[in-house]
């Protein structure tokens, strides 16, 4: 027997999701724990399904996730962008839908390094003039 699955690499902040995508009734795993318990949040569990609300494929697929790394905000990203790429591997004709609403980019966003002679990034120490 052959397992039908789609693979999907997403990447958000420090944290990085494997994505599979596999046939099935609309259950959620994220590193074997039930989705609703790892994500505590209903706003990063909205941010997950947008995807498959918006692809209309919710109750198609059964995804199993592994996310490391970051916090659970970045690693919701992650997922999502995940969810996304792995739909297109399942359709092609689903990209446009998702490219419209920025679902297919990756959000570049991240910490910015601290610099020597500064507080932070940017934040630096009082200034005396005396």
């Amino acid at each position: 027997m052959t397992l039908i699955q789609y693979y999907g690499t997403g990447r958000r902040k420090t944290s990085t999701a494997r994505v599979f995508l596999r046939p099935g009734t609309g259950t959620i795993s994220v590193n074997r724990r039930e989705f609703e318990n790892y994500f505590p949040t209903g706003v990063l569990r909205t941010e997950i399904r947008e995807p498959l609300v918006l692809t209309e494929t919710a109750d198609k697929f059964d995804i199993l996730a592994t996310v490391a790394g970051g916090g659970i905000a970045g690693q919701a990203g992650a997922v999502r962008l995940g969810i996304s790429r792995a739909l297109c591997r399942y359709n092609l004709e689903l990209r446009g839908a998702l490219k419209k609403e920025g679902l297919l980019t990756r959000d570049a966003r991240a910490k910015e390094r601290k610099k020597y002679g500064l507080a932070g990034a940017r934040k630096r120490f009082q200034f005396s003039k005396r």
